[in-house]
C-alpha cells in the first residue's frame, strides 16, 4: 500500500488506508512538523492511537502509546503536532461506550 496525500487534511499531510467498508475506516496518518488542525467533529465514532512522535490537544500532549475516543458529532481540536506523528485512526459508524 502506497502513501497518499491526505485530502481535507493541512498541506504535507499523508494516509495509508488500511480499511475502507461500510462506512468504517482505518487509515495510518502521517501528521508533518508543524501539523495544525481547527476545531471539528465527525458523523462517526474516531479513535486515534499514536504510533511515533506525538501531538497535542485541549493542551496536553499525547505521545507514543497514548489512545483517544471521539463520540459522533463531537467536536475536537485544534491539534497541533511541533515534531510530526504517525497515528492510527478508526471511524466506525457505531457508536461505542467506553
Amino acid at each position: 500500500m502506497n502513501w497518499e496525500k491526505a485530502e481535507n487534511y493541512p498541506a504535507g499531510t499523508f494516509k495509508k488506508t488500511l480499511r475502507d467498508e461500510e462506512g468504517a475506516k482505518t487509515i495510518l496518518l502521517r501528521l508533518p512538523a508543524g501539523f495544525s488542525m481547527e476545531l471539528h467533529s465527525h458523523i462517526t465514532t474516531e479513535q486515534t492511537f499514536v504510533l511515533k512522535g506525538a501531538f497535542t490537544y485541549n493542551n496536553t500532549t499525547y505521545h507514543e502509546g497514548s489512545y483517544q475516543i471521539f463520540h459522533a458529532h463531537e467536536d475536537h481540536g485544534p491539534f497541533y503536532s511541533k515534531e510530526g506523528a504517525l497515528v492510527l485512526v478508526i471511524w466506525d459508524p457505531y457508536q461505542i461506550t467506553e
